[in-house]
């Protein structure tokens, strides 16, 4: 069974579908933001100072950098954890079903977009810091930054985890089985992906533009899903790409304002970096992978049609992940 089939191991009525919606919204965005309301209650003055900052940014309120970091992957986290509970017991399916269509996960392919990407990432921007020196300053703290970098890399993936899971696994399989196609659950998940991010303040900065890095961010992901038949990958090259760009470069305008190695002090514009990764890098990465995996078949992979297979696996043993 192919990746968007494994959603045929378990129930797939569409109200089971808007429940699960509706339990990852609620452990989200309301659950979830518990725990920064309280602290952000605790750093204000009064009611006046909090909506204010509720309109641009807690931050404003003093809050520590690192610990509004954690306080927002916490609200990840417990998204994340819903959407598990919703495919285990709502679904009555595997959690792994949601990851891969792989007997295990793949953890070395994992660690391979992990790298690659980390490599890359780094090089480009070490790049750009070298190229304008004068557009950046050196901001090392050791407490600050260490600290940073133990949330980075602890807690990060648990955030891109709940966005690749959400949107390449869960809602990519849902869409596929519903319309019973490729290209249709590719494109909605990747748009849909790339608006979620339509909030983040460097959009308001840079304007809609920015939305080509977001939406093209989103069609790489999902085309190495459906290629690779599983969000291993993904998972990798998300992670370390929010993981630097936390801990390598910040700016008083992004979504990740951060006790950064550098500050950015340059004026917000639309630059080479906003198109290099998804004309230039994203290509090459995707070349790559498919040398190193051996992906055929990219019409049908990307395209293709999805049917119920005849004799799935329906009666799966409900695990977490392994």
């Amino acid at each position: 069974m192919n990746f968007i089939q494994q959603a045929y191991k378990g129930k797939n009525e569409w109200y089971l579908y808007a429940l699960v919606c509706f339990m990852v919204f609620f452990g989200w965005q309301l659950l979830g933001v518990i725990p920064l309301g309280i602290t952000a209650v605790m750093h204000s003055k009064d009611m006046d100072e909090l909506a204010r900052a509720a309109e641009e940014n807690f931050m404003t309120l003093g809050i520590n950098s690192n610990l509004f970091l954690f306080l927002m992957i916490l609200m990840f986290a417990i998204g994340l954890l819903f959407l598990f509970m919703g495919v285990k017991f709502v679904h009555k399916r595997a959690v792994k079903t949601v990851v891969t269509s792989r007997k295990n996960i793949d953890w070395k392919r994992f660690w391979f977009g992990f790298i690659s990407w980390g490599f890359i990432s780094v090089l480009v921007i070490g790049a750009g810091i070298l190229i304008e020196p004068e557009s950046y300053v050196w901001n090392f703290k050791p407490v600050p930054f260490f600290t940073l970098l133990v949330i980075s890399f602890l807690f990060l993936p648990i955030q891109t985890s709940f966005e690749e899971l959400l949107f390449r696994g869960y809602f990519m399989q849902g869409l596929g089985i519903l319309v019973k196609n490729r290209w249709f659950p590719l494109v909605i998940t990747s748009v849909a992906f790339g608006l979620l991010h339509g909030a983040n303040p460097e959009v308001e900065k840079l304007g809609a533009i920015s939305m080509v890095f977001y939406i093209g961010t989103g069609f790489f992901f999902g085309i190495i899903t459906l290629m690779d038949e599983g969000t291993e990958l993904a998972l990798g090259l998300h992670a370390i790409n929010n993981i630097v760009a936390a801990f390598f470069v910040t700016t008083d305008w992004t979504v990740f304002q951060t006790d950064a190695l550098f500050v950015d002090t340059s004026e917000p514009s639309v630059g080479i970096e906003m198109f290099l990764p998804v004309f230039v890098l994203y290509p090459l990465l995707l070349f790559i992978f498919s040398k190193k995996y051996g992906w055929e078949s990219w019409k049908e992979k990307l395209l293709g049609s999805i049917t119920k297979p005849i004799h799935e696996d329906t009666v799966e043993e409900i695990t977490g992940i392994s």
